[in-house]
């Protein structure tokens, strides 16, 4: 069905491989992307969940904040989820964080607690459809803020779970982690149609 489409998966650190299987289950052409380089040829990019300062680093270390910075100026789509989402807002915990920057939100770092206080949630997503979407949250972030120009799509305990800004995409869970393939779906319709 999309086997024309290839979507990059940052693969420095975290769940980079079950967010493959996932885009392989949908018959989408997946690269793991562990150089610059490896943006070249791909429609768009999955920051995963993990350890955020660890991916930071490593990113940092590899010279990519830059080359993710052309890739989204080029109008190509970029999906966060967890700790993929915190490298990517504009701030943490209230501070500009000087990084990515690539959507206009304030995060706070695992908000939910420790490991611990992971949770399994059922969603209303409407931007998915009627049916709702169970939600893993492992450490996850709360968005605690958003700019005038990100577009809320999902809500938990009135906190914005889910969340878009032109071709910026973001979720504080690990839509990865379930059978539902629904969210992977609404970005691979965001890189088909840019």
């Amino acid at each position: 069905m999309h086997k024309k489409l290839t979507i990059g998966i940052l693969a420095l650190q975290g769940a980079f491989r079950e967010h493959a299987n996932v885009l392989k289950a949908l018959d989408v052409r997946v690269v793991e992307v562990r150089l610059p380089s490896h943006l070249k040829d791909i429609q768009g990019l999955i920051i995963p969940g993990g350890e955020s300062t660890t991916i930071k680093k490593l990113m940092l270390e590899y010279a990519f904040p830059g080359e993710i910075r052309k890739f989204a100026s080029l109008g190509k789509p970029i999906f966060g989820t967890c700790a993929g989402l915190i490298v990517m807002a504009k701030k943490v915990h209230g501070r500009v964080q000087d990084f990515l920057n690539l959507i206009d939100i304030d995060v706070e770092r695992n908000a939910y607690g420790r490991q611990i206080d992971s949770r399994e949630v059922d969603l209303d997503i409407p931007a998915l459809g009627e049916k709702t979407f169970r939600a893993v949250f492992i450490r996850a972030p709360q968005i605690i803020r958003i700019g005038r120009s990100v577009a809320p799509l999902g809500h938990y305990q009135n906190q914005i779970i889910f969340a878009r800004q032109k071709n910026i995409l973001v979720a504080t869970f690990h839509p990865e982690l379930t059978g539902d393939k629904r969210i992977h779906e609404y970005f691979i319709q965001m890189c088909s149609n840019p």
